[in-house]
């Protein structure tokens, strides 16, 4: 049935946008974005191109494919594409930083509620209902990306020998993540000669078919001129970036030492920034290497409290490492053991600062030059690689979690946690056939978490 064409409201696009409306937006963007980066899209996608119509679908979706090619959270790399599209760098900045601000608030205030009062039978009983749901959500996640990459065996042989390889070399080999990304990205060049076909495969978003009435960005809207690529502009907008790392990071080695909790956590969550290929799912194992085996900024079970906090705020679900820079700057005493929550807060936010700003640095930067590139196989087979990588990394991530929730319960004399793993198969049986949201699944398991510990069934 062939959708009805727009109404004769809609007939003419819509004026101007000022920069004060374009920033409430944002901000209310900021604490609606729920339900991760494919909720998030389609909040930005009806609110945006249906309603508001901003953008036209034609170019919304060229935008978000491009966000789709680079490192890091694609939904606020969206938000920081059509703010700067809108109203130049500012633009971007201020879309860019809305999207991220609500979720760190909250996060930073969940995060102490945790490490304050998480040995609460009750607030416990929560968290022990969450890590199975959470452990649902990661193999969910596995399926969701691997559908949209891997295809049939038959079809595209390599990509799932390379999904299977990283799975391998992070659940048993225990090999860097970088290590995984930088193998599978010269495998997508070498097979970009040998079996182009294969390395086509993308993930793309459909067609751009739909309309929604003239818009004020629309598919025939000239490039404005500070979109287009002028190496001048490059230049300084690098300039700048770099500017914006050292100072932080010059700051926190001259206060505290190379060797500091605070300059450790700048530099690596620099380089975890570099390697978000395929969303938040496919750096955790990295992060999980990094700040539990070899910092021990936390342990493992806060790390799955930790996702689980993510899953149930505003934001990029990479704001996951805000959470581990608290725990880390609380239990490392960053700024002393009479200033915990100061402290924490701080590491939280030196964490945020260092994990996105090549976020904005990629829109801001490489938008004009990137974006020339869209659909050059040379360029989008080694990126295919990666994501088929990831697949495989978000399984061994899966498997982790699974085997962490179904350890042995002494106190109760079993041998395996078969209760937590009840939970984890209700969640994705919620998941998978029910179509279930995260939210509802989250607070479905989080409810039943709590009955059970209070109870003492758990």
């Amino acid at each position: 049935m062939q959708a009805a064409g727009p109404p004769e409201a809609l007939a003419a696009p819509p004026a101007s946008v000022p920069f004060g409306e374009a920033l409430k937006f944002w901000l209310r963007l900021g604490f609606i974005s729920f339900g991760g980066p494919a909720g998030q899209i389609a909040i930005m996608h009806r609110e945006l191109v249906e309603q508001k119509r901003w953008i036209s679908e034609r170019r919304f979706l060229h935008a978000l494919n491009y966000c789709m090619l680079l490192p890091g959270p694609e939904a606020q790399q969206l938000a920081t594409y059509i703010g700067w599209l809108m109203h130049r760098t500012w633009g971007g900045i201020v879309a860019g930083a809305l999207f991220v601000l609500p979720s760190l608030f909250i996060l930073v205030a969940l995060s102490w509620v945790y490490l304050v009062y998480g040995e609460v039978d009750w607030v416990a009983g929560l968290f022990y209902g969450i890590k199975p749901a959470v452990a649902a959500i990661v193999l969910h996640a596995v399926w969701r990306i691997g559908s949209r990459t891997l295809r049939s065996p038959r079809q595209v042989p390599l990509l799932w020998a390379i999904a299977l390889a990283s799975f391998a070399c992070i659940a048993w080999w225990k090999l860097p993540f970088p290590l995984v990304v930088a193998a599978a990205a010269l495998a997508g060049v070498a097979g970009a000669r040998i079996a182009p076909a294969q390395f086509a495969a993308g993930g793309g978003h459909g067609k751009a078919d739909k309309r929604w009435g003239p818009a004020l960005i629309d598919d025939h809207t000239p490039t404005p001129s500070h979109a287009r690529f002028r190496r001048t502009r490059l230049a300084q907008v690098v300039g700048v970036g770099a500017v914006l790392w050292l100072l932080p990071m010059a700051l926190l080695v001259v206060t505290q030492g190379f060797e500091g909790t605070l300059a450790r956590m700048g530099w690596f969550f620099t380089k975890a920034a570099l390697l978000t290929f395929g969303g938040a799912y496919a750096v955790l194992p990295y992060v999980y290497q990094g700040a539990v085996e070899q910092y021990q900024w936390l342990t493992g079970a806060q790390m799955i409290d930790g996702l689980a906090l993510g899953e149930t705020t505003p934001g990029p679900l990479i704001m996951v490492v805000a959470f581990v820079g608290f725990v880390g700057g609380w239990t490392r005493q960053v700024l002393g053991p009479d200033a915990l929550f100061a402290g924490a807060a701080l590491a939280a936010t030196v964490v945020t600062w260092f994990t996105f700003l090549p976020s904005f640095l990629f829109i801001l930067a490489g938008g004009p030059l990137v974006e020339s590139t869209h659909g050059d196989l040379r360029f989008t087979a080694p990126l295919t690689a990666i994501t088929a990588a990831v697949v495989g990394v978000i399984g061994s991530l899966a498997l982790f979690f699974l085997l962490h929730i179904a350890q042995a319960r002494p106190a109760l004399g079993l041998p395996v946690d078969g209760v937590a793993l009840a939970i984890a198969a209700a969640a994705a049986l919620a998941l998978f056939h029910f179509k279930a949201g995260v939210i509802p699944v989250i607070a479905a398991c989080a409810l039943l978490g709590m009955a059970l510990r209070l109870s003492g069934a758990a």
